[in-house]
């Protein structure tokens, strides 16, 4: 995506880590939330009521709500730099966030810090990014039904689509409760599996149909899948929040089941550029990059002692 920088900050330690969305002008920006289970901040000056036109673009981590802190440093970067708001003397950066519990893989008390934050807006380059087991998808994992102990390795993925001159680009950090599946065909890529030490997967969404699994003990907010689609089209903020809509439909493609109650789906919508496209089929393409994103972020990811990769099985 012209325009767009994209930047990681990773603790390959803890398990955790953060990734900026910056823009090189300032962005108009909406989101769409599903599910029961969203953890996001700054969303109030993307309302189209809201004195703020613009944002200087997206932070996604990990940590839960303690990835909250690596929002400052990204803000502190952006400062430095004269992006912002103008308000007197000063500027004052926007970066909405949103945030996956990786809690639950890693060490428990390694969070995103304002460092990582400064680091990952400093690494922000244009171009080809790194997928996988980086960044905000470094402690991510899916198909946990049944808990951790069944499942299997999340990540962070991107793909792209050009609607004649314009082109949507998505990223996509994926710690679903449920499965990734091929969304041409619909087999399973990654997800719940037969056991601790299995190597088949199970469906979830029919398990959870039965009634099976442990999501009464395993149901809190452990789980999310969150993104940012960014497009050179020209946008306001009612219509990024109806990109946000539309890509969302590449979360129910790729995910089985999507925005169940245990889940916090969050896409936001970033519009930097002046080229004019239709909506709807901007919208449209949004949603196949979202669902390539899905499914490229489980194929990239690499595995842990006991949370095996879909490469591995």
């Amino acid at each position: 995506m012209p325009g767009v920088r994209v930047g990681h900050a990773t603790d390959a330690a803890g398990l955790t880590g953060v990734t900026v969305v910056l823009c090189d002008r300032p962005a108009v920006a909406g989101v769409e939330l599903r599910g029961g289970a969203n953890d996001v901040l700054g969303l109030d000056y993307l309302d189209a009521r809201h004195l703020v036109p613009t944002v200087q673009g997206v932070l996604l981590g990990g940590g839960s709500r303690f990835g909250g802190e690596a929002v400052w440093g990204v803000m502190r970067w952006l400062e430095e730099r004269g992006a912002g708001f103008a308000v007197g003397p000063t500027v004052i950066p926007h970066v909405p966030a949103a945030f996956v519990f990786d809690l639950n893989v890693g060490d428990p008390k390694a969070r995103p810090t304002r460092e990582m934050g400064y680091a990952a807006a400093a690494a922000a380059a244009p171009g080809t990014v790194t997928e996988g087991s980086v960044g905000a998808g470094t402690g991510a994992s899916v198909g946990k039904l049944f808990g951790v102990a069944r499942a299997m390795r999340g990540g962070l993925g991107t793909a792209s689509a050009r609607v004649g001159d314009a082109i949507v680009g998505a990223l996509v950090v994926v710690n679903a409760v449920g499965d990734v599946r091929e969304p041409e065909t619909g087999a399973l890529i990654a997800g719940t599996r037969d056991a601790p030490t299995g190597r088949r997967l199970i469906d979830t969404a029919d398990a959870l149909r039965e009634g099976g699994g442990e999501l009464g003990r395993f149901g809190g907010p452990e789980h999310t899948t969150i993104g940012v689609v960014a497009t050179n089209a020209r946008l306001g903020k009612p219509e990024a929040a109806k990109l946000a809509a539309l890509g969302l439909v590449g979360f129910a493609r790729a995910l089985s089941p999507p925005h169940t109650a245990f889940d916090g789906d969050t896409l936001f919508a970033l519009s930097a550029g002046d080229v004019t496209a239709d909506l709807t089929r901007l919208g449209l393409a949004a949603a196949d990059a979202v669902a390539r994103a899905i499914t490229r972020a489980v194929r990239a990811a690499t595995s842990l002692p006991g949370l095996p990769a879909a490469s591995q099985l």
